[in-house]
């Protein structure tokens, strides 16, 4: 094992690297270009589809500050209604909202470039959180608050290092393990905590899908930034960074180079960007 023959603060576990091999770049292919819109693609052709890093910065902060605004009112007050609204959820007393969705808005409206917005942080992130929370609640559940608060640190401590394995780090998941232990109503709740943050996750990424992509680009990538293989014999991850949107142009060898390209090496195809 390369851990035994290496110093422990060198010691490196990317699970990407034994997952990416399997997986597949998204079928943007056959997916209707106004939908493909919404779910992060470009085209090589429109404005802004050549930058890897889905560069906004002809946009000034108002637009931004405005589609935030808009976004996050209309994500939570929908949360919370639907979650009102479910029989299950009222009778056993959750709260229609959970304080952790607060902060995953500043995220995934306005700061929605940073690999802490992308939807597999946004979504894993608070899954791995909330069962670590109700397990570890389960574990406290007959201890004094003492314990309890000890409970809630452990709770966001294991949080933390789960995400952090599995590439899904998500700050306001942290605040959602903390709350399945410390908080009485999402202690109340146990098990049904799971399914709640699952609903509001969904909801909050489904708005963000259409109000992201009216000015700007939402989600720069669904899985990951690293180049997928375009199929099983395709020689696995070849480590170069991508976009969501820029796969018709990487993965799948469908490059149009210009003229004046045709000589040089593919640089921007070329940049590696690791991956947080």
């Amino acid at each position: 094992m390369p851990f035994l023959n290496s110093h422990p603060s060198s010691w490196n576990f990317n699970i990407d690297a034994h997952m990416n091999p399997f997986l597949r770049p998204p079928p943007w292919s056959v997916i209707p270009y106004p939908i493909a819109h919404f779910l992060g693609y470009r085209r090589p052709s429109t404005p802004g589809s050549g930058s890897r890093l889905g560069d906004d910065s002809q946009l000034g902060n108002i637009p931004k500050i405005f589609w935030a605004a808009i976004g996050s009112f209309t994500s939570l007050s929908i949360i919370a209604l639907v979650s009102h609204h479910i029989p299950l959820f009222r009778e056993n007393g959750a709260p229609v909202i959970i304080g952790s969705f607060g902060a995953a808005a500043v995220l995934e409206f306005y700061s929605i470039t940073s690999p802490l917005a992308q939807p597999r942080n946004a979504i894993l992130s608070q899954l791995i959180a909330s069962l670590t929370g109700v397990c570890i609640n389960k574990l406290f559940s007959l201890s004094s608050d003492p314990y309890r608060l000890v409970g809630g640190a452990l709770a966001c401590a294991l949080s933390i290092m789960f995400m952090a394995l599995t590439n899904t780090v998500h700050p306001p998941a942290g605040a959602t393990a903390l709350l399945a232990v410390t908080d009485e109503h999402a202690v109340e709740l146990g098990w049904l905590l799971v399914p709640l943050m699952m609903l509001g996750c969904a909801i909050m990424l489904s708005v963000a899908l259409l109000v992201d992509n009216v000015q700007r680009r939402f989600p720069l990538y669904w899985w990951t930034d690293v180049e997928l293989p375009a199929s099983r014999g395709g020689g696995g991850e070849s480590g170069r960074s991508i976009r969501a949107g820029d796969e018709e142009q990487g993965v799948c060898g469908e490059v149009e180079r210009k003229d004046e390209d045709s000589s040089g090496d593919d640089a921007p195809f070329g940049q590696h960007i690791e991956t947080i």
